[in-house]
C-alpha cells in the first residue's frame, strides 16, 4: 500500500519531479508552434518540413505512449520515467543543435520516444507513490500545475523565439531535466505492477508507428502524385492491417479489440477523432497566420493564444461537475458547435487583423467550446468500462486524439490547397486557411452529431475523472488505472 503524504517532504518532491517531467513534454506540443515560421526561415525549410517538424514528434509519442505505460508496470515506473527524461532531454538537444531540417525531424521523432516514457510514467508515479486519502489533491495539482505549463507554453515559445532564438525552445528542456531526473532518482520510490504478465506487443506498437508514419508521409507528400507516394500510402494502409490483425491475435495486445465492445466507448472515441483532429490543424495554422498574413510577432502570437488555454483551467473543473448532472450528451454536442463557430470567427483575421475585434472573440469562443466538451468527454470514456481498465481506456482515447491531430497537420494543408512554400506568401496562405478553417468546422460538427446519436448517460456510480484541472489543447488528460 503506497503511504507517501502529500504534506511530507517527500510528497513535496515526487509532485516538483512528475510535474517537472509532463511539462517538458506538454510544452513541447504546444511551444512549436509558434517556432515554425522562424523556423522555416532558418532552415530554408518548406511546408512539409514544418508538418513533419510537428508530426514526427507526434507519430512516435501517438503510437509508443501505450506501451510506454505498460513498460513502466513492468520495470519499474521511476525507472521508465527517469529513462523519459533523460532521453527527451537528449533529443531535445539534438533538436536544438540541428543544422538541417532533416536532422531536425529526426531529432523530433526521438523526442516523441522519450515523451511516450515520460508522459503515463509521472502521473502513474503519483498514483504508486501517495497514501489513498491524498491521491485525488496529489492528482489535482499535478493537472493543474500542468495546466498552466500548456497555458504559458504558447507565451514562452513566442519569448524564446523573439528572444535567444527558436532553439532555446528545444534547448530549455536540458536544464529541466537535469533538475528533474536527480530528484526523482533521490526522492520518488520505486514500483511496479506485480500483476503485469505476459509478452510485450511490441509488434503492435511499431506497426502502429509505422501505419502512422506512412499515411502521414503520403498525405503531406501528396500534392507531388507521384508513384511512391502512393506505394507509401498503400504500404500504410497496408500497416494499418496488419496492426489490427496482431492485436487481434495476440493474448496480451497493447490495445485489446475487445474494449471496443462497449458502444459508449466506440461512440465517445469517434467524437475524440473529430475533435482533436479540428484542434490539430487549427492550432498547426493559427499559429502561422498571425505570423505569415496578420503580421504578429512570435511573442505577440504566443500571446494571442493564451486564452483559450487560461479558460480551460479555470472553468474545466466545473464543466465536469455540470456535466454530471445533466449528462455527457448535451455537452459532447454543444461542445464541437461552438468551437465550430471559433473556426468560422477566424475567418475574420486576416492582413492588419486587430486582437480586439478579430483574434479574440474567436479563441473566447474556442476556448468555451473546448471547456463544454473535454472534462465530460475524458469522464465519459472511464465511464464506458470496466473500473479495471479505466488506465487503458484513458491511454487508448489520449493516443487517439494525438493521432487525429498528427493526420490534420499533414492532410489540412493538402485538403485547402497549400502550396509547398505557401507560408512565405501572405496572400497564398490567407488564401488557404480562409479555405482550411470551414474543413475544421464540418468536422466539428460530424463529431457534435455523432456525440448526439450515439452518446448516452453512464450507469451511475462509475469511475470519474481525478483529473479535473487541465490546459492542454493537444489530447486529453491521462488517467492511471488505480494501484490494486
Amino acid at each position: 500500500m503506497p503511504d507517501v503524504r502529500l504534506a511530507s517532504p517527500q510528497g513535496k518532491w515526487i509532485l516538483l519531479t512528475t510535474v517537472l517531467g509532463s511539462s517538458m513534454a506538454m510544452l513541447d506540443s504546444t511551444v512549436v508552434n509558434v517556432a515554425l515560421p522562424r523556423i522555416g526561415q532558418d532552415l530554408d525549410a518548406s511546408l512539409a518540413a514544418l508538418q513533419w517538424t510537428v508530426n514526427a514528434y507526434m507519430v512516435t509519442l501517438a503510437g509508443l505512449i501505450l506501451l510506454g505505460g505498460s513498460l513502466g508496470d513492468r520495470y519499474g515506473r521511476r525507472k521508465v520515467f527517469v529513462l523519459g527524461v533523460v532521453w527527451f532531454a537528449a533529443a531535445s538537444l539534438l533538436c536544438g543543435l540541428a543544422p538541417t531540417s532533416g536532422i531536425l525531424i529526426a531529432a523530433r521523432a526521438l523526442q516523441g520516444i522519450g515523451g511516450a516514457l515520460l508522459t503515463p510514467g509521472s502521473l502513474a508515479l503519483i498514483q504508486a507513490s501517495f497514501h489513498p486519502d491524498d491521491r485525488s489533491r496529489a492528482v489535482g495539482l499535478w493537472s493543474g500545475f500542468g495546466g498552466i505549463g500548456a497555458a504559458v507554453g504558447p507565451f514562452l515559445g513566442g519569448w524564446l523565439v523573439a528572444g535567444p532564438g527558436w532553439r532555446w525552445v528545444f534547448l530549455l528542456n536540458v536544464p529541466v531535466a537535469l533538475l528533474c531526473a536527480p530528484i526523482a532518482l533521490r526522492h520518488v520510490p520505486e514500483s511496479a505492477d506485480q500483476r503485469a504478465h505476459g509478452r510485450f506487443d511490441v509488434l503492435g506498437a511499431a506497426l502502429g508507428a509505422l501505419s502512422l508514419a506512412l499515411l502521414t508521409y503520403a498525405l503531406i507528400e501528396a500534392r507531388g502524385g507521384s508513384l511512391a507516394v502512393a506505394l507509401t500510402g498503400a504500404a500504410g494502409l497496408a500497416a494499418a492491417v496488419a496492426f489490427v490483425h496482431v492485436e487481434r491475435h495476440r493474448p496480451d495486445p497493447m490495445l485489446p479489440p475487445d474494449i471496443f465492445a462497449s458502444r459508449q466507448f466506440t461512440a465517445v472515441n469517434l467524437v475524440t477523432l473529430c475533435v482533436y483532429a479540428a484542434f490539430g490543424g487549427f492550432f498547426f495554422l493559427t499559429a502561422l497566420q498571425l505570423q505569415v498574413v496578420a503580421g504578429y510577432s512570435p511573442l505577440a502570437a504566443g500571446t494571442a493564444l493564451l486564452p483559450t488555454t487560461a479558460l480551460m483551467l479555470l472553468f474545466s473543473s466545473r464543466s465536469g461537475a455540470l456535466a454530471d448532472r445533466t449528462g455527457p450528451r448535451l455537452p459532447l454536442t454543444v461542445g464541437p458547435l461552438l468551437c465550430a463557430v471559433a473556426m468560422l470567427l477566424m475567418l475574420r483575421v486576416g492582413k492588419g487583423a486587430d486582437y480586439l475585434t478579430d483574434v479574440l472573440p474567436a479563441l473566447l469562443v474556442m476556448g468555451a467550446g473546448m471547456v463544454t466538451l473535454v472534462a465530460p468527454l475524458t469522464a465519459t470514456v472511464l465511464a464506458s468500462v470496466d473500473t479495471a481498465r479505466a488506465g487503458l481506456a484513458s491511454g487508448i482515447n489520449n493516443a487517439a486524439a494525438r493521432a487525429a491531430g498528427l493526420v490534420a497537420v499533414a492532410a489540412l494543408p493538402l485538403l485547402a490547397g497549400m502550396g509547398a512554400e505557401a507560408y512565405r506568401s501572405p496572400t497564398a496562405f490567407d488564401a488557404a486557411f480562409d479555405r482550411a478553417m470551414p474543413i475544421c468546422a464540418g468536422v466539428l460538427v460530424l463529431g457534435s452529431v455523432l456525440a448526439f446519436a450515439l452518446v448516452r448517460r453512464p450507469a451511475p456510480g462509475c469511475r470519474r475523472p481525478e483529473c479535473r484541472t487541465h490546459g492542454s489543447v493537444t489530447a486529453p488528460p491521462l488517467e492511471a488505472g488505480r494501484p490494486g
